[in-house]
């Protein structure tokens, strides 16, 4: 049994200078209930001697023999996390100093959440605050208006056609239930679409998110990043149309037909697709692949 709340895990692959400005961020935690691990899946030189040096009993670095992926070194690290709460925090993010003191209030208020969503400040790829017009989409269009004043514990098929219209959650920043991520771990056939699937799953599992306003997390948002360069060519949305279509015929199983609705549409996909044709209009295919995405359509669920 863990001796401590909350193990921090950093599925780590990129650029140095980012992860080390990430681990100081948890450094800066208050409380002795954490324990941070980063899960190296890559080759740079240099990483294991700079967490050699750091002489921080409440760090630990491991290096993966070989390279698992995206999806395998998130699975890795949920099966290494022993503390009752996990934070699969990304690579390059930031916590504020309040992170952990936030979701500690909002589990006290909460204590049966699976999932906790704190508020989040997006940056660019040089730390500035941004706002694109998926961020925009986010906090004024998809997200419940409550949450962004008022604490609150949302679940259900309520949640399920919210997040599904358009999902606002911030995957780096969430706090989980370690067990309940291990009932269901993140499927090796998605790359981009993982986190939604991991929530929806929880979702039909009975499982509950606790939100909080406070902004406590800094959420990097590059330019280009896998899912970016995946959306520019279509390949994001082949993944996006599968994953759609099957937890539409899932959810209608489940008895839950707005959210299967919500599901066969995914208007917000559609729509991400359509804003990004001026990137790939100098390539036809890519351009062919963002349009069918638009405005293809899937039998309904059931139907």
């Amino acid at each position: 049994m863990s001796a401590h709340a909350f193990d921090v895990m950093v599925p780590y692959y990129g650029d140095v200078p980012l992860l080390q400005a990430a681990v100081r961020s948890v450094q800066a935690q208050d409380g002795d209930d954490w324990h941070l691990t980063v899960v190296d899946d890559g080759t740079e030189p240099g990483v294991p001697e700079w967490f050699a040096a750091l002489g921080d009993p409440r760090v630990s670095y491991l290096r993966n023999p070989h390279n698992l992926g995206v999806t395998g070194n998130f699975n890795r690290c949920v099966r290494l996390a022993q503390a009752p709460h996990v934070v699969l925090m990304g690579c390059d993010d930031l916590m504020l100093p309040g992170y952990l003191r936030t979701v500690r209030r909002a589990l006290r208020r909460s204590p049966e959440a699976a999932m906790v969503q704190p508020g989040v400040q997006v940056v660019d790829a040089a730390g500035r605050p941004s706002s694109s017009l998926v961020d925009a989409a986010k906090r004024w269009v998809y997200a419940p208006a409550g949450i962004r004043t008022v604490p609150a514990l949302l679940g259900g098929e309520d949640l399920a056609v919210s997040l599904l219209r358009g999902n606002w959650l911030y995957f780096p920043s969430v706090c989980w239930r370690t067990e309940a991520l291990r009932r269901h771990p993140f499927r090796a056939d998605l790359g981009v679409i993982q986190d939604l699937a991991v929530v929806v799953e929880l979702l039909l599992d009975g499982g509950q998110l606790a939100t909080d306003p406070e902004v406590c997390f800094r959420y990097r948002r590059h330019a280009v990043s896998a899912s970016a360069a995946q959306a520019v060519t279509g390949a994001r949305f082949d993944e996006a149309r599968r994953f759609f279509r099957g937890t539409a015929a899932r959810l209608a199983a489940h008895g839950w037909p707005r959210a299967a609705r919500a599901a066969h549409h995914h208007w917000s996909s559609r729509l991400h697709a359509l804003t990004l044709l001026p990137s790939a209009a100098p390539a036809p295919r890519p351009m062919a692949a963002l349009l069918h995405h638009a405005v293809s359509r899937a039998p309904e669920a059931g139907g």
